[in-house]
């Protein structure tokens, strides 16, 4: 059984994979409208992640990677971050364009706004899934592309939070498009109020 922390129980940690499945399941549908092919994710699940490991688990403090980070707005208030290692960005660009894997070289204006659109989505349907599950409604804010070191991604993280506590919900997914697959860190970094209004509606 994964490791949980002292805000959140088995039951809770039930829920919360419940949501992550459906979440993630309705954002892959609604990129497949967006691109116009078929594209799915395989096995979502949920971790708690001490945040000691995540860079590490990510290729390294230094390792480059590419961060989209939201917030939520409404009754239920917590930060999101899809983070992918540079190179795994690079081929789900390629993924969702549908071009063959390693056209992309680099991450301009067109190919940002594609990862924008992934990190919305996905947030949006995890959020609605909340909203379905247990009535408490939220938005996502517009997202923030970030292309940085693992360590300075974290630490923006940290100053947007006040502080992250020593565990986070990963929501972990590969996106998937015929035969080609490419695996996302969801994290979910919920305050501790929004935690106990989970805990109310179970």
């Amino acid at each position: 059984m994964t490791e949980l922390s002292n805000d959140i129980n088995q039951e809770l940690y039930n829920l919360l994979q419940s949501v992550a499945k459906e979440g993630l399941t309705n954002a892959a549908n609604g990129l497949s409208s967006m691109v116009g092919t078929n594209l799915r994710v395989d096995n979502p699940c949920v971790k708690m992640v001490n945040v000691k490991e995540i860079p590490m688990a990510l290729g390294g403090p230094e390792n480059e990677a590419v961060g989209i980070y939201l917030k939520s707005e409404g009754d239920l208030s917590g930060h999101f971050m899809l983070i992918i290692p540079y190179i795994k960005a690079l081929e789900l660009v390629d993924l969702l364009m549908e071009i063959p894997q390693g056209t992309t070289s680099e991450l301009g204006q067109f190919e940002r706004s594609a990862l924008a659109e992934v990190g919305n989505l996905t947030t949006a349907f995890f959020l609605n899934a909340v909203a379905a599950l247990t009535g408490i409604a939220a938005r996502p804010t517009p997202p923030a592309v970030m292309v940085d070191m693992v360590g300075a991604i974290l630490d923006v993280i940290v100053a947007a939070t006040g502080g992250i506590e020593d565990y986070v919900l990963t929501f972990q997914a590969s996106f998937i498009c015929k035969d080609r697959s490419v695996q996302s860190d969801f994290w979910v970094i919920p305050d501790k109020t929004t935690l106990k209004a989970f805990s109310d509606k179970l």
